[in-house]
């Protein structure tokens, strides 16, 4: 399946990167200052070291920055499901040489998985099969 923005590439974020969209897709459109407040839960990061990373990011267009109020509010520019999408595809191609079933092995392998989460996975797998001709 091509999606129209695999050719424009995403600028694969860092980590940080990664809580920050994590953010912004939770919360929705958001100052520094909430950004900031939300991470600091789980990373000691600095407000300015917050500020730096999302004027990077609007760099890459991988967040877009509102000026209409006096605090800029930063919003991701795609929905976490088409950046997840891009980065497993990434992984996909460049580790596991297209084979899904291989990344799907080795996701599963060496992690406890519930009796809930694999029948997810089965139900999910049914679907995608009766889309798929």
């Amino acid at each position: 399946m091509v999606h129209p923005m695999n050719d424009t590439a995403l600028q694969k974020p860092t980590a940080s990167e990664l809580q920050i969209l994590q953010v912004l897709w939770g919360r929705g459109p958001s100052t520094v200052r909430e950004v900031h407040d939300a991470l600091q839960e789980e990373k000691a990061l600095g407000y300015t070291t917050v500020l730096k990373l999302l004027q990077i990011m609007t760099a890459k267009g991988t967040v877009r920055r509102n000026e209409d109020q006096r605090a800029h509010v930063y919003q991701a520019c795609q929905p976490a499901t088409e950046t997840k999408r891009q980065l497993v595809d990434d992984v996909l191609k460049r580790v596991f040489e297209g084979s899904a079933s291989e990344l799907m092995i080795h996701a599963l392998e060496g992690r406890r998985t519930s009796k809930k989460e694999l029948e997810e996975l089965r139900r999910l797998l049914d679907e995608y099969q009766g889309r798929t001709p």
